[in-house]
């Protein structure tokens, strides 16, 4: 056995062993940062070591430090776990090792994305034709998104931002509802076009459609960006999108769609009602690692106008073998990463197109189950309308909220964090793991109960 795959060898029996402790773990690390260095070694060997050794020392050094964001009892965040093709397909992505940028240079990972790319358009119910990038995630996406949508409505003003930059250029407007994810500030920001203005929301965080007619009309007709949102990151409430949309084309704006969980809701017949009207925006940004549940790091940047994007990702270089037909590299901000579109591709394949609508309808069902049960227990309200995976409650005060909390990571069985909504401290949980089960939520919950009761 040579050293390479000794140390593969020692990796699958790790991550075996990882994956089966899932079921009981405490949901919280056991071990600090520091307990972590001090177990790996802060120092630099002065010389080589065994890699199949090296393995075993990082996992067994970090299996205390881990969380168990994978496993069925995490709920902090929108976090999915791995459905099992698209994990092993990204184990086989990294022994591939494909820099997935040129047609040329791997056909197979090209391939790849040219199936998976229609078969996403298929599940979320958007044109035909759009171009499908794969992204670090909803955060990248969006930039992408909004990178394409910026250029496009400086074209459509005379200026080119490839050429010229957005020094003297327009000032392009940005309007996006009040309680819009901070995934969205973060890449106007990068993008040169600073905070959005923002429109008013309902009290489950829906933007008014006739606010933001108000504000487009407001003032002198501006080069516009327009961003809506499919899933509140405390509610789950989906944006009126075909008023929103209406009132976006009126004013001549492109119009961006923020769904890094909630895009997922239009692959299920009983959910798809949420995102009606949502296919006539001009972009889409969402993540599929969250309703998904495909591995680390795969955002999905969806442009209707594949020139569009290729205007504003687009490169040449004299040592690239660029296809006529276009490249992955023309629709995304990197050039060096790996082949994202597999494992998605593995998930698809592995669940069809009616495992995906029973995916999502399951994440709901255990959401609304959460739901009932807070509900029931003394003192506890469900803030916000059930609609998709998102549960917000509070107990008397934010004080009491605040020592459930605290209760329920001290106790370990489940990890779900806190948040401040609508001016109060709450308790937020979000279902997006594809392992959770019945039996899981119940436990989640009489974890719930034990926490109220002392505190």
């Amino acid at each position: 056995m040579d050293a390479r795959e000794a140390a593969l060898r020692q990796a699958y029996g790790h991550a075996l062993g990882w994956l089966a402790s899932l079921a009981d773990r405490r949901v919280p690390a056991r071990a600090s940062v520091e307990e972590v260095v001090r177990a790996l070694g802060p120092e630099l060997p002065d010389g080589p070591g065994d890699p199949a050794a090296v393995v075993d020392l990082l996992a067994s050094a970090c299996e205390p430090g881990l969380t168990a964001f994978p496993g069925g009892r995490f709920y902090g965040f929108v976090i999915g776990g791995t459905e099992p093709a698209a994990l092993a397909a990204d184990w086989l992505v990294s022994a591939w090792d494909q820099n997935c940028v040129l047609r040329a240079a791997s056909p197979a990972y090209a391939a790849v994305e040219e199936v998976a790319g229609p078969w996403l358009l298929d599940i979320l119910g958007l044109p035909d034709g759009s171009s499908v990038g794969f992204t670090t995630g909803a955060t990248t996406a969006n930039f992408t998104c909004l990178a394409a949508g910026r250029d496009a409505v400086l074209r459509k003003a005379g200026w080119d931002t490839a050429r010229a930059g957005l020094a003297g250029g327009p000032a392009v407007r940005v309007l996006a509802g009040e309680q819009r994810h901070m995934a969205v500030d973060l890449p106007l920001r990068h993008l040169g076009l600073g905070e959005p203005q923002l429109v008013p929301a309902d009290a489950q965080g829906r933007i008014d459609p006739d606010a933001l007619a108000r504000a487009l009309a407001d003032g002198q007709p501006a080069p516009t960006l327009v961003v809506l949102q499919a899933g509140e990151i405390h509610s789950g409430a989906f944006d009126p999108f075909p008023a929103a949309v209406r009132a976006a084309r009126e004013a001549d704006a492109w119009v961006h769609v923020d769904g890094a969980f909630g895009l997922w809701a239009a692959a299920s017949p009983a959910h798809a009602h949420l995102t009606a009207g949502c296919a006539a925006a001009d972009s889409w940004a969402t993540d599929a690692h969250k309703t998904l549940n495909v591995p680390y790091d795969c955002g999905l940047a969806i442009v209707r106008d594949p020139s569009a994007v290729r205007a504003s990702m687009g490169l040449h270089g004299d040592y690239l073998i660029l296809h006529e037909q276009g490249d992955p590299s023309d629709k995304v901000p990197e050039l060096s990463r790996r082949g994202r579109a597999v494992p998605v591709w593995a998930a698809l394949r592995s669940l069809g197109r009616s495992g995906v609508a029973d995916l999502v309808d399951r994440l709901c069902r255990h959401a609304c189950a959460f739901a009932e049960g807070i509900a029931a227990i003394d003192g506890a309200t469900v803030l916000n309308d059930v609609v998709f995976t998102q549960v917000c409650a509070a107990f008397e005060d934010d004080e009491r909220t605040e020592r459930v909390l605290t209760r329920l990571m001290d106790d370990g069985t489940v990890w779900i964090s806190g948040s401040q909504w609508r001016g109060r401290r709450v308790m937020r949980i979000s279902v997006s793991n594809w392992s959770t089960t019945d039996e899981d939520v119940e436990r989640a919950l009489a974890a719930i109960r034990r926490a109220a009761r002392t505190a």
